[in-house]
């Protein structure tokens, strides 16, 4: 395995390589990601153990998604059972995904266990249990930093867990060796990824008020759910379509082949 670095201008590419690579398989790639999140949104009812179960699954359904735009760059239809390809890949592969799943479920509970000092849990309440979030809460300066301190805390163990799982699936390396080599291909292409990052934000946003001034011309306030849901689903799912394009440009590929996922 060997890093490459990419040149800044490789953030825009990544972004158009995963709008166009959802856009040759809308349905599948949406239906996809909504059983993803469905999961997810299951696991977590469960009392007590639900929310870290879901979130133990984030690393595993993250390379699912990685290994259908994989499959769909090569011009084939990626099925439901590509979800589980890091559960599918052998006894040693199987262990390292279940490692990195309990890794970031701890790191994100800490994450808002620290956050939750600031304001007494009401914002990690909001985020992990779906509570009740109203302007007046919104506003509150102690909700306000919480999120803050969240975000900026989350954001090395966004780093950590960015290229773990496709390491481990695709290089077969360690659960720690694949967090470290993660952090590090993030950090030596730094421009690269900061311009990802402002890429997808300028789309969610552009189109979050897109949707804004069309409800606004059409008059009608109780449309904007009807077009915000599907609109941003379909960003979301081209946003997770895009990690593939990130780590396949950071890492040169394997020496031996391994069975395509989901096959």
């Amino acid at each position: 395995m060997k890093l490459q670095i990419v040149p800044p201008r490789q953030g825009v590419l990544w972004f158009k390589q995963g709008v166009r690579t959802f856009l040759r398989q809308p349905l599948a790639f949406t239906g996809l990601f909504f059983m993803f999140m469905a999961a997810v949104s299951l696991l977590s009812l469960l009392p007590v153990i639900g929310t870290p179960l879901a979130l133990a699954l984030l690393p595993a359904a993250t390379l699912g998604l990685m290994a259908a735009t994989q499959i769909a760059e090569q011009g084939q239809f990626p099925m439901p059972q590509v979800l589980i390809a890091g559960f599918r890949a052998g006894k040693d592969r199987l262990r390292s995904m279940v490692v990195l799943g309990v890794l970031y479920a701890v790191g994100f509970i800490l994450v808002m266990g620290i956050s939750a000092t600031v304001d007494g849990g009401q914002f990690a309440r909001v985020y992990l249990l779906g509570g009740e979030l109203s302007p007046e809460v919104v506003l509150q300066g102690d909700f306000q930093s919480a999120a803050l301190v969240a975000m900026v805390l989350y954001l090395p163990l966004s780093l950590l867990f960015w290229h773990a799982p496709a390491l481990v699936h695709w290089h077969g390396i360690t659960p720690m060796k694949s967090l470290f080599f993660s952090a590090v291909a993030c950090l030596r292409n730094f421009w690269a990824f900061t311009v990802f990052g402002l890429v997808w934000m300028a789309a969610f946003l552009g189109v979050a008020m897109s949707v804004a001034i069309l409800v606004s011309l059409l008059g009608s306030p109780a449309l904007i759910n009807a077009i915000m849901f599907p609109a941003g689903l379909a960003l979301a799912t081209m946003f997770f379509t895009s990690f593939y394009f990130t780590f396949r440009d950071c890492f040169e590929a394997p020496a031996t082949t391994e069975p395509e996922p989901g096959a």
